[in-house]
């Protein structure tokens, strides 16, 4: 985690900050073995927001998506079908599991995914859009399946 701290109460009011994609260009999903960074911003344009989306090579189910504030602040990372996190007091969490800024800790607490909001985390482009839901990236979706997606 970077050295950078930010209140809880600051997490949460940017974590439910309304954000838009500062590009209003169409996005291809990314194909796996493939990354995409998004700029976002709020919609007074004071705060800016990146949406990164991975897909990994070889496990076709593996992804991570994850929205930062201010360049590395963590605020909120679903891992999908990759290895267990453990968290700091020793606990394992399996995947699908979501990491949420906690003051002091930054992105390594994690707990499971909640299953009512993630429903079929296989498929990677519908979990993408629960995620862009869930980080209050609002306005039309500009984010297009590929080929393979």
């Amino acid at each position: 985690m970077a050295d950078i701290e930010i209140t809880q109460a600051e997490a949460d009011s940017l974590i439910a900050m309304e954000k838009r994609f500062v590009d209003e260009d169409d996005w291809t999903f990314p194909a796996a073995g493939e990354r995409i960074g998004l700029a976002l911003t709020s919609l007074d344009k004071r705060e800016n927001f990146m949406l990164d989306v991975t897909r990994a090579q070889i496990k076709l189910t593996k992804a991570t998506y994850q929205n930062r504030v201010r360049q590395a602040i963590i605020l909120m990372r679903l891992d999908l079908d990759g290895p267990p996190h453990r968290n700091p007091d020793g606990t394992e969490i399996l995947c699908p599991h979501l990491h949420v800024y906690q003051e002091g800790f930054g992105d390594k607490w994690a707990s499971a995914a909640p299953g009512d909001r993630y429903t079929n985390t296989p498929d990677l482009f519908s979990t993408c859009e629960a995620f862009l839901q869930h980080c209050n990236i609002t306005g039309p979706s500009k984010m297009q399946r590929g080929l393979f997606s």
